[in-house]
């Protein structure tokens, strides 16, 4: 594991940022919308491939976790970090690219507190 996190935080953290299901996951990843977003040189997005990666793991035991699945949860959970610390759209945030993006990464901001 390339991380310097443990994986109890990585687990912490993903089970705090990671907030949908892996069949709502899957859903969005069908849209239109979230085909939309992300840098993508030709064909998938990054974010979009990452989605269906989050799905896989969601559905994987935690004892069951390869060391690439690990990392990969690392990333996802530092991206989404990130990616909340921009702080979206004044405005519209259902509707935006800032949402959209996120939401492939497995976290939709306006579940929970909001």
């Amino acid at each position: 594991m390339s991380s310097s996190k443990s994986k109890d935080e990585i687990w912490g953290e993903w089970r705090d940022l990671v907030n949908m299901a892996p069949a709502e996951l899957e859903d969005w990843l069908e849209t239109e919308a979230s085909k939309s977003v992300g840098n993508s040189g030709s064909g998938e997005s990054t974010g979009h491939k990452s989605g269906r990666r989050i799905v896989k793991i969601k559905r994987t035991n935690k004892d069951d976790l390869t060391d690439d699945q690990w990392d990969h949860m690392a990333t996802v959970v530092g991206y989404i970090k990130r990616h909340l610390s921009q702080g979206g759209p004044k405005d519209d945030v259902k509707d935006s690219k800032w949402r959209y993006s996120l939401m492939n990464w497995g976290h939709d901001p306006l579940k929970g507190d909001s």
